[in-house]
């Protein structure tokens, strides 16, 4: 084992996990598009709750649950989230399509600020209901083409606004793209 093996051994990221062949953290991408998944039906069934009650009150729950989860996600650990813990159970036996953290990072930092900006809609701000529901109605969107499609709208963000260009990416739309065998990292 040479030292840069050592050396990521001992350093966990919070998104992610380091995977031998990769240079930066890799996570499942058939788990985050499940936890996607689960998050479009939780939003998609609030959002219709708050549409035939004309109240934004349905969507309250939802939107704190979708802030923690980002948060979870982005500041403790990806291993923590809730969504993504069921998302990993539920896609267990199936082979693990390893994509890059990093732009993963990117785009659920964006989904905190479309959370926090749409939890101060409905709360502090009082917005109408339209205003709400569209708020709502980009994050649906976004979750339905990342679980649907495979398409990650922050990572192609961040290939736009970071520094660092994306790795690995879904679908091997990326600069850097290598089909690597699934095995632990050392």
């Amino acid at each position: 084992m040479n030292q840069l093996s050592v050396n990521r051994a001992q350093e966990r990221p919070t998104i992610g996990e380091w995977r031998d062949g990769y240079g930066v953290p890799v996570i499942n991408e058939r788990t985050v598009r499940a936890a996607a998944g689960l998050l479009f039906l939780g939003g998609a069934f609030a959002a219709v709750s708050a549409f035939n009650t004309g109240s934004s009150v349905p969507l309250r729950p939802f939107g704190m649950f979708f802030l923690i989860d980002m948060l979870i996600r982005v500041i403790v650990s990806d291993r923590w989230s809730p969504s993504l813990a069921l998302g990993g159970l539920i896609v267990r036996g199936q082979a693990p399509e390893w994509v890059g953290a990093p732009q993963k990072g990117f785009a659920w930092g964006l989904g905190i600020v479309l959370a926090v900006t749409s939890c101060l809609a409905m709360g502090t701000l009082n917005l109408p209901l339209a205003a709400v529901m569209a708020l709502c109605g980009v994050c649906l969107t976004l979750l339905f083409i990342e679980a649907s499609f495979g398409i990650c709208a922050g990572c192609q963000l961040q290939r736009l606004f970071s520094r660092t260009a994306p790795q690995h990416c879904p679908g091997e739309v990326c600069p850097i793209n290598h089909t690597h065998k699934d095995t632990p990292h050392a």
